[in-house]
């Protein structure tokens, strides 16, 4: 993958174990991806993250 193919990152983690990541160059695709994630895994223990692997930040959460 090229870098700017993974410039958004989601990682989903279930009761602090870290269970899938996804990497996307678009930030709308990812943002669509991280709404779809949260979705299907709302609940407690899961914690899922969007990062802008360029900047650093944390994009939602």
């Amino acid at each position: 993958m090229t870098e700017a193919a993974t410039r958004y990152h989601v990682t989903l983690s279930l009761d602090g174990r870290p269970v899938m990541d996804g990497w996307w160059g678009r930030d709308d695709t990812a943002g669509s991806q991280f709404r779809r994630i949260v979705g299907k895994y709302k609940r407690g223990g899961a914690r899922i993250v969007l990062t802008d692997t360029e900047t650093g930040d944390r994009l939602d959460a």
